[in-house]
């Protein structure tokens, strides 16, 4: 006799959700960056104008990835990121959704006081009814739209670093998080 179609679904979701959790490293276990990999940021983040400090390039891409290994420490990451999302909001772990890693983060760079970098907020999948919304750090020339900057994501991969240019990230189609935020103000006062 065939299982119920919900109990299937149901052993087939926990099944994914235990092997899941079984290939994820605790965040000690992460792998730290290596110099080359904290050069390359270093090197886009200084490519993204004529007037950037080298070595506020190379601080703001050593932190990147170095703070967001300390987070995951922090907020006792030991699942992939959306099963942590769920722990932190059931009250079982302390932090860990998108947006803190990325105000974390932003806090951090912020106490370097950078003069010729700027960072700005971006947001994924505001308008989708399936994916689960996204916030991150964009890092850009002063006085640069975000389209032109690069993508910090510690969220993505728990702590490990994903960087890129906003307009190549094909997992997250990025806004500015003012044009969210005025979006959403404008649809609860359209209610």
């Amino acid at each position: 006799m065939p299982l119920p179609r919900r109990l299937t679904a149901f052993l087939f979701l926990s099944l994914a959700l235990f092997l899941a959790a079984c290939a994820t490293p605790r965040p000690e276990d992460l792998p730290r960056p290596t110099q080359s990999e904290i050069a390359a940021l270093a090197d886009e983040i200084h490519a993204l104008g004529p007037n950037i400090d080298a070595g506020e390039a190379a601080r703001a891409a050593a932190i990147a990835y170095e703070y967001p290994l300390r987070l995951a420490v922090e907020y006792q990451v030991e699942d992939p990121p959306i099963i942590h999302n769920i722990k932190v909001n059931q009250g079982l772990k302390p932090r860990g959704l998108c947006y803190q890693w990325a105000d974390d983060l932003q806090a951090r760079l912020a106490q370097e006081g950078f003069e010729t970098l700027e960072l700005q907020r971006a947001i994924a999948n505001s308008q989708s009814a399936i994916r689960i919304e996204h916030s991150t750090v964009v890092i850009t020339a002063p006085g640069d739209s975000m389209y032109d900057g690069v993508v910090l994501d510690p969220w993505r991969n728990g702590g490990r670093l994903y960087w890129g240019k906003v307009t190549e990230d094909d997992a997250y189609p990025w806004l500015p998080r003012q044009e969210v935020f005025a979006s959403k103000r404008a649809r609860l006062a359209a209610r």
